[in-house]
């Protein structure tokens, strides 16, 4: 006959199923029920993994035991009950060794005569544990009813089901989580302000590339866009409907990057009590950005070397393969080429990644530019503040004109809203007027309150009585010379400067004996 104890117990697990609660929470209030109905002084549920056991609660056992991990081939009274599809009880004089011994807690912490017995759990016909049951005195499982212990293990294996069950659905949740996320950034307008030279060249780029699924490198100093030239090319791409996912490869550590990468299945280490996807499937069918990719550390080029070759990803724990469909946009501000001779690169990651190298060029090279830059981040810096006009003096302007921008555009955006804070503290009225006070730049500006900026430098070449061929090549190497010495021998800097790429100038220099 079934007892009242029984029968509340089965309504409250039951209850349960339905319930969004903790793996753990609900695991420990299976046991519980279990104490109530069965006259037991210690519980414990255990998962198998690959040849061990791992506690996921217990009752009546020291908190170490959740530590602990039991090893099948050392533990005979395990082994006994996962070979077993009916519960199995142990005698009070069995010789197999008891794996609780010292576990069970009592006030000298020590296993008296006992009674024990358990039995195996199945999910979909495979193993999947053991439950546990312990009682202090012998004989005091002879009062359990065969019939409602048969109904408890069936009810544990539905609530370890439910559990797995809803510990997937919320993987899956999380994906499609950060997948909205993604695309809602994607919805925000992400325009590249600028009419210099160099932008307009960058702009050219960025259609020639985003149609391609060809991997990209961006390159340029810190501050200059990177980020927005990624977004850029994945707008403008036929992936544009899908997901761009972004990963700060700086922000990774070691021992988490490989997870973030290519996710992880439960159980694969501590912590991880669900499956979990990868930036790479989440990113799947759409674009994966890769920024600061000079950070990532050795040990995880390798494998990011093999997803990018094969399309095919690991999740850590897993012996299972996945493919996905990504296209890779990097970036990065340091030379990767000098990384790959020093070792700290590799160098063939290098070539997958560079396939479409893209140069973002630094804001002291774009003229004008920062003017159009100034206005739309003090736009956007009015709506933010409350301001319902912020504006630039005519010295405000000169200064941003004559300022050499090491942090280029983010050092822009940082330094404006700081002025416009000050400036409003000291206004009273509805413009508010940048002096270039407001801008602490008064370092980098020409002494004296009505100076100006000071003009790029110039050069004249005397080419009286020389052919054209002659005129023209001595005036491109005094033009060259001139740059190189403005950018400190910097190659690249230089080719930007007279609108070239890289392999042009080089081609340029040869041919006029600089090299």
């Amino acid at each position: 006959m079934t007892t009242p104890h029984f029968s509340e117990s089965l309504i409250a697990i039951v209850a349960d199923l339905s319930r969004d609660l903790p793996v753990s929470q609900r695991y420990r209030r299976l046991l519980e029920a279990m104490l109530r109905i069965f006259p037991c002084d210690a519980a414990a549920l255990l998962q198998l993994e690959g040849e061990q056991l791992k506690p996921l609660a217990i009752e009546g056992l020291s908190a170490d035991t959740m530590g602990r991990r039991f090893k099948i081939d050392e533990h005979p009274r395990l082994e006994k009950l996962l070979r077993s599809r009916a519960p199995v009880r142990f005698a009070a004089d069995s010789p197999l060794p008891d794996p609780y011994d010292g576990l069970v807690e009592t006030h000298d912490h020590q296993l008296h005569v006992h009674d024990c017995m358990g039995a195996s759990l199945y999910i979909d016909e495979r193993p999947w544990g053991v439950l546990t049951l312990d009682a202090l005195e012998p004989d005091t499982f002879d009062r359990i009813d065969p019939v409602e212990l048969r109904t408890f293990i069936g009810l544990a294996e539905a609530t370890v089901k439910a559990a797995a069950r809803m510990a997937s659905l919320a993987a899956r949740a999380e994906r499609e989580h950060q997948v909205a996320r993604a695309l809602q950034e994607e919805g925000k307008s992400f325009e590249i302000i600028g009419d210099s030279p160099p932008i307009r060249r960058l702009k050219e780029e960025i259609a020639i590339v985003a149609r391609s699924n060809l991997t990209v490198l961006v390159q340029g100093e810190t501050g200059v866009g990177k980020e927005l030239v990624a977004r850029q090319v994945h707008s403008l791409s036929d992936r544009s409907e899908e997901p761009q996912v972004y990963v700060n490869c700086a922000a990774l550590p070691e021992n988490v990057a490989e997870s973030e990468l290519f996710g992880h299945v439960k159980g694969a280490f501590s912590g991880a009590v669900v499956d979990r996807a990868g930036k790479f499937e989440i990113a799947h069918g759409g674009t994966l950005f890769l920024d600061e990719i000079g950070e990532l550390p050795l040990s995880i080029q390798a494998k990011l070397l093999r997803a990018l070759q094969s399309g095919e990803i690991q999740r850590v724990g897993s012996d299972r393969y996945r493919q996905v469909d990504v296209r890779i946009v990097a970036a990065t501000n340091r030379d990767l080429q000098k990384e790959v001779a020093d070792g700290r690169f590799r160098s063939d990651l290098y070539h997958r990644l560079s396939v479409y190298p893209v140069e973002v060029p630094p804001l002291r090279e774009r003229g004008r530019d920062v003017l159009l830059l100034a206005g739309y981040l003090l736009e956007a810096s009015q709506r933010r503040l409350g301001i319902r006009a912020l504006r630039l003096s005519p010295e405000a302007q000169q200064a941003l004109m004559a300022y050499n921008w090491p942090g280029n555009v983010r050092e822009l955006e940082h330094l404006l809203s700081r002025a416009a804070l000050k400036a409003r503290a000291q206004t009273h009225g509805d413009t508010v007027m940048l002096q270039r006070g407001h801008l602490d730049l008064e370092d980098s500006l020409p002494k004296g309150p009505d100076s100006e900026p000071s003009a790029p430098p110039t050069f004249t070449v005397t080419v009286t009585g020389l052919p054209m061929k002659e005129a023209t090549d001595q005036f491109q190497q005094d033009l060259i010379n001139q740059r190189l010495a403005e950018h400190q021998g910097n190659m690249a800097a230089t080719a930007r400067s007279l609108g070239l790429n890289r392999s042009n100038f080089y081609r340029l220099m040869q041919r006029l004996g600089l090299r």
